[in-house]
């Protein structure tokens, strides 16, 4: 299959998702995150993830919560996996 999938998540559920994990599961000073983020995370983001939505084939907003958009991409997932086992094609 190629399908090109973006999950589009608002930047600031980003930065509370990895100030969570950051401080809760990997014991890193709230300092330490936002730093990281504003020196290395929120530029290679612009730079290089956010261009790429471009080229996707389906782009899933609020971050991967959208059930219809999920509902979508499943349905034509498994149209492609039906076609290509009734076809006898290989992956």
């Amino acid at each position: 299959m190629d399908i090109k999938v973006f999950v589009d998540a608002d930047a600031d559920i980003r930065l509370i998702r990895r100030l969570l994990r950051d401080v809760k599961e990997r014991g890193r000073s709230l300092d330490s995150v936002i730093d990281q983020y504003m020196l290395t995370v929120k530029p290679m983001h612009e730079q290089f993830v956010e261009p790429s939505k471009r080229y996707a084939d389906i782009i899933i907003p609020e971050g991967g919560k959208n059930r219809v958009a999920l509902h979508m991409l499943v349905d034509r997932i498994n149209a492609l996996l039906h076609t290509t086992t009734r076809s006898g094609s290989s992956m």
